[in-house]
């Protein structure tokens, strides 16, 4: 689709990568801001990205490469992050431009820890940008399968339905469908929850645990998914739509899953430390598992979560995780 709308894209990991490549199917020219001068140069030269999805080859006249945020979000007015939730802070702290009118996707699957609001809120209450210029993209969908180009499918939520339908038909190409939303609020946390099951997944699968248990853990973790999200936002929605069930599953069981491997690595017995430095990317789970627990401990109602207080107290307790997860066992159903 041909748009007059111009895009940045900030971040750049391999989901920033992915969204950069889907961009480039339809955009003659895409803003692209990261930190990592040296990708920078080699993106320029040879058209890829060095340390992320490098089997991805871009034309570099489509790129404006910087790592100048300000740079970036001074040319578009359509920008997309795709940065840590665990850093945002930091990157939005070298801007010095206001964003209170710029078109805001949030790519990012976490808590911002120092506000403990999810991105699209802190958008609107640290930066003032409306709440319909605010919107979410969200799976099921992995950075690896798109950099394959097998279909895959985008949810775009956004409460104005026009700025979700440019956004989906920009994306929308042979190996990529949208669906689109209203629901803001609950596809964001629901994307940062499931990376919390896939760690809990994870776990159970260094320790051993199958298929057989794998999928009654699912079963629960969706269900956990609901009373958490209806505690923070009720709305009419189908917790079994694709952009919570089918992002969960994939988060859950596929390989290419970060937060799976996290967890795997943790029931192997890795402490939580050498898990991360063994790791090249980040496990958002990590972070969101201390951020969903704070929350609804917070909450005088708060939600039954078991899964996510089990992960919580592996994580942040140092509590074992072959006890802490057996004993878990025995409150799913």
């Amino acid at each position: 689709m041909k748009t007059s709308r111009k895009f940045a894209v900030i971040g750049g990991g391999s989901w920033a990568t992915a969204i950069v490549k889907m961009l480039s199917e339809s955009l003659d020219c895409i803003h692209w801001y990261m930190r990592n001068a040296h990708a920078i140069e080699h993106l320029k030269k040879e058209g890829r990205n060095p340390n992320y999805l490098s089997d991805v080859k871009f034309d570099p006249r489509q790129l404006q490469l910087t790592d100048d945020i300000n740079e970036a979000v001074s040319q578009a007015d359509c920008l997309i992050f795709v940065v840590p939730s665990a850093f945002l802070k930091t990157e939005l702290d070298r801007l010095k431009l206001p964003l209170k009118d710029k078109l805001i996707f949030s790519a990012i699957k976490g808590i911002v820890p120092e506000s403990g609001m999810i991105v699209g809120e802190h958008f609107h209450k640290v930066y003032e940008v409306p709440y319909t210029n605010i919107g979410v993209i969200c799976g099921p969908c992995h950075a690896e399968e798109v950099a394959l180009e097998r279909l895959s499918y985008l949810t775009i939520a956004s409460a104005n339905k026009d700025n979700a339908n440019m956004l989906a038909s920009v994306f929308d190409n042979s190996y990529i469908r949208c669906n689109v939303s209203k629901d803001v609020v609950g596809t964001e946390y629901a994307a940062m929850l499931k990376n919390i099951y896939a760690i809990a997944a994870g776990i159970y699968h260094g320790l051993g645990y199958g298929d057989n248990f794998q999928s009654v853990l699912m079963s629960n973790a969706i269900r956990e998914t609901e009373r958490f999200i209806e505690k923070r936002y009720q709305m009419d929605r189908n917790i079994n739509d694709s952009a919570y069930l089918g992002d969960l599953l994939v988060t859950g069981y596929s390989t290419f899953s970060r937060n799976r491997m996290f967890g795997t690595m943790i029931g192997k017995g890795y402490t939580v430390q050498g898990a991360q430095l063994e790791m090249n990317m980040v496990a958002e789970g990590y972070y969101a598992a201390k951020s969903a627990y704070k929350l609804n401990q917070a909450r005088e109602d708060h939600a039954h979560i078991p899964i996510i207080t089990a992960v919580y107290e592996v994580l942040y307790q140092n509590r074992d995780p072959k006890e802490t997860m057996f004993k878990l066992t025995r409150e799913l159903y």
